[in-house]
């Protein structure tokens, strides 16, 4: 009987494996979606304050979707990517065979969705062999935005930047002066940035008036004389062409910080010209750089060497 059992198990390592293979050949054009989350990424992004323990429960297995630590080791329905987890794979297989009761996993909590702390194996199996729901004890952390099972780092990261958007319209009213689809960002934490640019050319030009002026003037001064400029000046340069995917709030933001180094180097004087350009030279891609990163981003993802 334990031979059988163990054939058993080699087959179910197998199918899992051959699985994960095809998962991974029908997600090329969008590898994100085939990838397990990581804990720590989704705690960059959405920035926790707080954390309740919450005891044991029971955990349907369709909503754990990441992993503190092993993320690279399995794929987004938890199947094994690697021939080295085959012997602790099989083992916890064979446990499942047998009705053996294991250990409760250990799971952290975060928008509704779940990440193993402990028991990434026993994740994988019990979602190999059909089980729907698992014991866990689980830890939360505290988020104010709530998450979809299907959530990659990509749409999460877009969700949380939609979040910061509204808060941060709200909080200033941009968009009942500007255009809002001006200031768009890829990354997270930029309209935090915003803001404080604002205030900081709110302060310079209190520094310089008897008056004080509003938020709401500082806005529209920073948007037209210091915003816009730099703006202008990207989509003039095409510099948007040498940074692939990126919109032009991107370019301000970055340029921004790019134009005060130099002016620290080379005087307050330094034009924001030069700036754009000497940016654009240094960090942009040409289209051949551009095919060359793109063929070994594809060759890297078939081959497993490293994550896409």
């Amino acid at each position: 009987m334990s031979g059988h059992l163990k054939e058993q198990a080699q087959q179910d390592f197998n199918r899992a494996r051959w699985k994960e293979t095809i998962n991974r050949i029908l997600s090329i054009w969008q590898p994100g979606r085939a990838d397990l989350l990581s804990l720590d990424e989704i705690k960059e992004i959405l920035k926790p304050k707080s954390e309740t323990y919450k005891g044991m429960q029971t955990v349907p297995i369709d909503r754990i979707v990441g992993s503190e630590g092993r993320y690279r080791d399995f794929d987004k329905k938890y199947l094994p990517r690697y021939e080295y987890l085959r012997q602790r794979w099989m083992n916890i297989d064979l446990a499942h065979l047998q009705n053996i009761i294991l250990p409760p996993i250990k799971l952290y909590e975060i928008g509704g969705l779940y990440f193993v702390r402990d028991g990434n194996h026993r994740v994988s199996v019990a979602r190999m062999q059909g089980v729907e729901a698992i014991d866990a004890e689980v830890i939360s952390l505290n988020s104010e935005i709530q998450l979809d099972p299907d959530v990659t780092r990509d749409t999460l990261k877009e969700k949380v930047i939609q979040w910061e958007q509204k808060q941060f319209f709200e909080k200033t009213g941009y968009d009942k002066l500007f255009p809002p689809e001006e200031l768009v960002f890829t990354a997270t934490g930029r309209y935090d940035e915003i803001l404080e640019h604002i205030l900081v050319h709110k302060y310079f030009i209190n520094q310089k008036s008897d008056k004080e002026i509003s938020f709401q003037e500082a806005m529209i001064s920073w948007h037209d004389n210091v915003f816009k400029p730099i703006i202008d000046l990207v989509k003039q340069g095409g510099v948007l062409s040498r940074f692939p995917g990126r919109t032009p709030a991107d370019m301000y933001v970055w340029i921004s910080r790019h134009w005060d180094a130099l002016k620290q180097k080379y005087g307050q004087n330094y034009p924001v010209s030069k700036a754009v350009e000497d940016f654009s030279i240094r960090y942009g891609q040409g289209w051949k750089a551009q095919l060359l990163d793109f063929l070994y981003r594809i060759f890297s993802f078939l081959t497993g060497k490293e994550k896409f």
